[in-house]
């Protein structure tokens, strides 16, 4: 798959070739037109370009990458630009010759393509912002159950390429789980139309699964064909406290019981990380019991009218109050306390960010290990780092804990080897979720700031067949260098 290359004359060459393809507005040079694609939206990763590009069409698309790989230049993929790893940052990716690479930002690209309320799928271009895709669902009474914090800014294409999770992950799985077709802009720029909106095409190696969680190192995804799920008839949502987690995993096992896969949602958040969201959003107040040491977030759903969602509810957390584990809870008696509910878990991102620097981590552990890696991951940081503050939030009933050590700003100013520190401190998460039978990155990915965790975690052969695969793609390292594996 690799395109033949010749020796780049001058970079501003490039340059004059990407506005002869798809017009001098849509090629940015300027300092201060680049400015908000090469930063992390976090201020945390930064890294320079040579130009950054905004195609409107896959074949412009495809005009740029085959421009990029006759000149030897990177490509690094951009969509809403939310990664919590670097993964979309320009950082890293300069060649070994010297010259910066090129971002290709798809926010041009945001057309719904073709909404099937009958077949339930949809295809949408790459740049399609999630919100978007969720709203097109709505208006034909369907459902798009991939939801994030950072839904009204990132895009369907990342959201492929990191194999975005969220809340919904318990009861319809993650992104991989909903995507049915791709169409990829491989990295010599030709275009593999896989875009087939079918629940079966059992004709040999499933190729779309190399690009869904690829971060953009194999192709460039340029539209997706997703599935849609009949919209929810009736929801129930509480907001339930406890004094430990192990009560909280006994909640989970109750409602896994009684209800199923009506389970919608199921957050942990813990003390430290609601006192975040309380002290930068003043205008969020606690459903009940403010000093509680956990609080989950739990949601049922239904698409029977008649479901009595309310009634399952109170059957389980009566049961849960008369053993003694459950300290209160408040029940969402309107479409507004519902969404104020999840306003508190969608202000997390946003409330650690300004609260200061949270190393975040994003282990997964088997559901039944969630208190013990929980207990010991804290013990393990708190011993070497006791000035820490520890919040949490944890997708619980997939595993999935956003573990997050935090310093103050004032704090993280006076280390002497900033940098350093946040890999150990990282590192001495990640070794206990392995240690339980975890994972390092559930859902946000390898991008820039883990891919010598990668080497370090995972078992050599997967890391050269991982090797193997993507030079078999792209040989010449040019598809987002510095992310997910070494080059």
């Amino acid at each position: 798959m690799s395109a033949e290359s010749s020796p780049l004359k001058h970079p501003l060459d490039l340059v004059d070739q990407l506005r002869q393809l798809i017009g001098a507005a849509h090629v940015l040079t300027e300092a201060q037109d680049v400015a908000p694609f090469v930063e992390d939206w976090r201020g945390r990763y930064r890294g320079e370009v040579l130009a950054v590009v905004q195609p409107a069409t896959t074949q412009e698309v495809a005009d740029i990458v085959k421009a990029c790989a006759q000149a030897g230049v990177g490509i690094v993929p951009q969509g809403g630009h939310t990664s919590m790893v670097g993964g979309a940052t320009p950082v890293g990716a300069r060649r070994d010759n010297g010259t910066a690479p090129v971002v290709v930002a798809l926010r041009r690209m945001n057309r719904i393509r073709e909404v099937d309320a009958v077949g339930n799928t949809l295809i949408a271009e790459a740049g399609c912002v999630l919100q978007t895709l969720q709203e097109a669902a709505d208006a034909r009474n369907r459902l798009y159950p991939v939801t994030l914090g950072a839904e009204g800014s990132c895009q369907i294409g990342g959201n492929v390429s990191t194999n975005a999770g969220g809340t919904g992950v318990l009861k319809y799985g993650n992104t991989r789980e909903q995507v049915l077709g791709l169409e990829v802009v491989l990295p010599d720029g030709r275009i593999w139309d896989g875009l087939r909106a079918l629940r079966k095409d059992n004709t040999g190696y499933n190729l779309k699964h190399l690009f869904i969680g690829g971060e953009g190192t194999l192709g460039l995804v340029t539209a997706v064909a997703v599935r849609l799920h009949p919209k929810p008839a009736r929801t129930a949502t509480a907001w339930l406290t406890f004094d430990n987690v192990e009560s909280a995993l006994t909640c989970l096992a109750e409602f896994q019981s009684i209800a199923g896969d009506r389970i919608a949602g199921y957050e942990l958040l813990n003390l430290a990380q609601l006192q975040a969201v309380q002290a930068h959003f003043p205008d969020v107040r606690l459903p009940t019991d403010p000093e509680a040491p956990y609080a989950v977030l739990v949601e049922l759903s239904d698409t029977y009218i008649k479901a009595d969602l309310d009634g399952l509810l109170h059957d389980v957390l009566s049961g849960l109050t008369e053993r003694g584990l459950l300290r209160d809870a408040a029940l969402a008696a309107s479409e507004t306390q519902r969404a104020a509910f999840w306003h508190i878990r969608h202000s997390i991102s946003e409330s650690n960010r300004k609260a200061g620097m949270g190393l975040s981590t994003d282990v997964a552990v088997p559901v039944k290990s969630l208190a013990v890696f929980i207990d010991q991951a804290s013990r393990a940081v708190q011993a070497r780092w006791p000035e820490l503050v520890i919040v949490l939030a944890a997708h619980m009933g997939d595993g999935n804990v956003h573990f997050i050590p935090r310093f103050s700003f004032e704090q993280w100013a006076r280390l002497p080897n900033a940098a350093a520190t946040a890999d150990a401190v990282r590192a001495t998460v990640h070794d206990v979720a392995v240690a339980l039978g975890g994972t390092f990155s559930a859902e946000h990915g390898v991008g820039h700031v883990l891919v010598d965790e990668l080497v370090r975690l995972r078992a050599p052969l997967e890391i050269e067949l991982m090797q193997r695969i993507r030079a078999s793609f792209d040989p010449q390292g040019l598809m987002n260098p510095g992310k997910l594996l070494r080059r």
